[in-house]
């Protein structure tokens, strides 16, 4: 059908209807109404750039830009058009010296554009784009009808022509602007800002486009509207505008996507377009037929996949993204390719020129090798399998997912083993240096895969491994600020334990044989990684970690039970293998001590040879020094015991801190050695630093038995003229207490007693005189006063006996200064009454 064309020419001073106008329609075919027109006119307006002189040469008025546009209208039809400068021959319709906004003396411009209604596609179904080269645009209003200049001669699309060389020279721009067109072509981008391209050839801007066209899908090329050149880009309703280096400060400044492409060269920098980078690497390789082969495999219209793998079996070298984007789409889709490609595939994947390989390319690989292994020859999977085991030795990669075994088992197996195998030894020989977790497993299961025997090594690789798998899930679970997830290498670990029983056997007893020195360390490790230990091996100790935590939950606070609980599931009497104290204790008093009772449950459940072998004594000493604070009788009765059942093991601070308990014991129940006071003074210097409230223990035991009418005289004259204040500070404090005072009132003999103590050594020193003449006065004659008659008599008798008769002579001038002193406050009290 024949499209219809519109001209329109740059309005000349004079002309009818020219006044303020920009330019006129000089012709208008069948079908374009006037509305449609409005929208037209200013599509079609052009102006001239900067510094154009009023009279140009030839060579000039040919070098000043075309702009050639697309557009879509308000009605869903379309319009192609260009706009051109074009000389002012000064007669005719289409002549004259122009003016208005797109004119200049001797300089003015013609629009011809085509209307294409909706649903009619263009002449030979080609592009918009494609018509720019075409040589039947006119530069006047013709005279009559003149062909479809959208037509165009048959053969291969003009877009094509040039473009190879067009890109190649734009190289460094290719991946972004061809990123920022696709994102231009996308539906939902209608309503966005153009992008712009800056040229300083407005052909260049379609050759732009012609890249586009070719790698885009056709829906999306004919989505991307343009104009080649305008001055105004901020108002431009075209996805895609070109304009000269002059006006690309504009752009800029009006927060527009701008690529100068006519400048300096951007630095290169990462893309993360992976499509976009492909399809730069496929034009600059002088091959866009790629685009078409790779439309016709599956997959999303721009994803990377599919254009990857096509450049990849063309032989055009891509980055690591583009070949983890071709081997994860291949991983996905194994029987989209015939076999010819998967092998050129492969073939360009495990190149050995290639060395900046990715952790996402090798896993992407390793997917690949996956879903190609049993359904690809040998052949083909080899080269896949070598690189992923060579990367897992050499590259440290741990996250890999490695072949099976059976893949190593042709003479490529051989020959990687042969190249690997030393590798591996060496590495696993090591001792000095640190080595991960995940390194140590990957270095283990890619020697069980190539055949690799180190055996020899085995013991000593376990005996670092257990520790290490400790340390690194206790560092992660402090990351995470609390229990968490299983470890990163816990699959990996897993894997190996199940390949090979040989390493599980000496991991499981290297980690039971660990787990005694922190029960604690490996319950939580257990927790989080799940240890296959139910065969037949014994694992006394592994068993009674996995126990606690249920033990735990399901006995609550009673950690008795829980003791016996997780002691039987170890299978094991602590007489037979005594270690399995260290390890119960450990486990359900890890941070704690246990309190007197359970200590005590502790030491009759074993003998002190089983105790003494696992070292869990030292617990008992903590149980029984911790609860000496509380005040309890049961802890000096089991420091006792302790110090009877461990006489060369307890040492140093503890020892004297149980010798201050037994002490304390002895000093309430039985009859001690001699020397209480300076005993107590030595072991308190000796258990330093001693805990507050054992000093208190001791130092009232011992005035308390100070305090007693049965004490040797010999251990109160040691302490009298000891002179500790601290001592004398406790006795003072225990004398004023109502238990004392009520005795003093009720107890005649007492109170001689207590007179006769505090009267019998007025030098001792100077702390003893000022405290025992304050308790005579201040808490003695308080109960003397409270006394009968008779109580008083009593008291002077025994002060007789067991005194002398000067004694006697004393109490009673001491006991008349207040009585007159009672009688003096009675005259008194009279007085004043009176």
């Amino acid at each position: 059908m024949s499209l219809a064309q519109v001209h329109y020419t740059s309005a000349a001073p004079g002309a009818e209807g020219s006044e303020g106008a920009a330019g006129r329609f000089t012709s208008v075919g069948p079908g374009v109404s006037g509305a449609l027109l409005a929208e037209i006119e200013p599509l079609v307006r052009y102006e001239l750039p900067g510094g154009v002189p009023d009279r140009p040469s030839d060579s000039e008025l040919r070098s000043l830009p075309q702009a050639f546009g697309y557009a879509v209208l308000s009605d869903g039809s379309r319009l192609v058009a260009r706009s051109a400068p074009v000389r002012d021959t000064g007669g005719g319709s289409d002549s004259g010296p122009g003016s208005g906004p797109g004119s200049r003396q001797g300089v003015r411009f013609h629009a011809h554009a085509v209307h294409l209604p909706p649903g009619v596609p263009l002449p030979g179904d080609r592009l918009p784009v494609e018509a720019w080269r075409s040589p039947l645009w006119v530069s006047t209003t013709p005279a009559g009808a003149i062909p479809d200049p959208l037509t165009l001669p048959p053969g291969p699309a003009a877009v094509s022509e040039g473009l190879d060389d067009f890109a190649v020279s734009r190289g460094p721009w290719l991946a972004a602007v061809l990123a920022d067109l696709r994102r231009a072509s996308e539906a939902e981008a209608a309503a966005g800002r153009p992008v712009v391209l800056v040229e300083r050839q407005c052909a260049d801007v379609a050759r732009w486009l012609g890249l586009a066209s070719v790698a885009l899908p056709r829906e999306s090329a004919e989505r991307l509207t343009f104009t080649t050149y305008t001055r105004r880009p901020g108002g431009s309703a075209a996805r895609v505008v070109g304009v000269l280096p002059e006006d690309a400060a504009a752009a800029r400044a009006a927060g527009l996507r701008v690529h100068e492409c006519a400048g300096q060269a951007p630095v290169a920098g990462a893309d993360d377009d992976v499509w976009a980078t492909t399809a730069a690497r496929i034009w600059r390789s002088r091959s866009p037929e790629l685009f078409g082969e790779a439309r016709e495999l599956p997959g999303e219209p721009f994803a990377a996949g599919p254009l990857a793998v096509t450049a990849l079996c063309a032989g055009i070298a891509l980055g690591p993204d583009g070949r983890a984007a071709a081997a994860g789409w291949a991983a996905d889709r194994p029987y989209a390719l015939d076999a010819k490609r998967t092998g050129q595939l492969v073939e360009a994947l495990t190149s050995p020129g290639i060395d900046d390989r990715t952790g996402p390319e090798f896993d992407a690989a390793g997917r690949l090798f996956g879903a190609l292994e049993g359904r690809s020859p040998a052949s083909v999977t080899a080269p896949l399998a070598a690189m992923l085991v060579t990367e897992a030795v050499r590259g440290g990669n741990g996250s890999l997912e490695l072949p099976r075994r059976d893949a190593f088992a042709g003479p490529e197996g051989a020959e990687v083993a042969g190249r690997l195998g030393p590798e591996i030894l060496t590495e696993l020989a090591d001792t000095a240096g640190s080595r991960s977790v995940a390194r140590t497993v990957q270095l283990l299961r890619v020697a069980r895969l190539l055949g690799v025997d180190g055996t020899d090594l085995l013991p000593g690789v376990v005996d670092r491994l257990a520790p290490a798998l400790l340390a690194e899930a206790a560092e992660e679970e402090a990351e995470r600020e609390g229990p968490g997830s299983a470890p990163a290498f816990a699959p990996a670990l897993l894997e190996l334990l199940d390949e090979q029983f040989e390493v599980r056997t000496a991991l499981l007893g290297a980690l039971d044989r660990l787990a005694p020195q922190d029960p604690g360390a490996v319950a939580r490790f257990l927790e989080r990684v799940t240890l296959p230990f139910t065969g037949t091996q014994a694992l006394p100790h592994l068993r009674m970690c996995a126990e606690v935590p249920g033990a735990m939950a399901t006995l609550g606070g009673d950690r008795a039970a829980v003791w016996h609980r997780v002691l039987r599931a170890a299978g094991l009497s602590p007489f037979a293998e005594p270690l399995v104290l260290r390890t119960a204790v450990g486990l359900v008093w890890e941070d704690r001590a246990p309190t007197v009772e359970e200590a005590r449950l502790l030491l009759d459940a074993a003998t002190s040879d089983s105790h003494r072998a696992a070292g869990t004594w030292a617990r008992l000493v903590d149980a029984a020094l911790s609860a000496s604070a509380a005040g309890t009788d049961e802890a000096a009765g089991l420091a006792h015991d302790l110090l009877r059942g461990y006489p060369a093991e307890i040492g140093g601070r503890e020892r004297a801190g149980l010798l201050l308990l037994d002490l304390v014991r002895e000093l309430r129940t039985g009859a001690p050695d001699p020397g209480w006071a300076e005993r107590v003074r030595t072991l308190c210097a000796r258990a330093e630093p001693v805990e507050p409230a054992l000093r208190e223990r001791a130092y009232a035991a011992l005035v308390e038995r100070l305090l007693a009418p049965d004490r040797p005289g010999a251990e109160l004259y040691a302490f009298v003229h000891g002179d500790d204040p601290d001592l004398i500070a406790a006795y003072d404090r225990t004398a004023r207490t109502e238990a004392v005072r009520t005795r003093l009132r009720t107890q005649p003999a007492y109170a001689a007693d207590c007179f006769t103590v505090w009267t019998a050594h007025p030098h001792a020193g100077r702390t003893w005189p000022p405290v025992a003449a304050a308790l005579l006065d201040e808490v003695l004659r308080p109960a003397v006063r409270a006394m009968s008659a008779e109580d008083v008599t009593e008291v002077e008798a025994t002060v007789g006996r067991t005194g002398s008769s000067g004694r006697a002579d004393a109490f009673r001038a001491w006991n008349r200064v207040s009585t007159l002193g009672r009688l003096g406050r009675r005259i008194a009290g009279r007085v004043r009454r009176g």
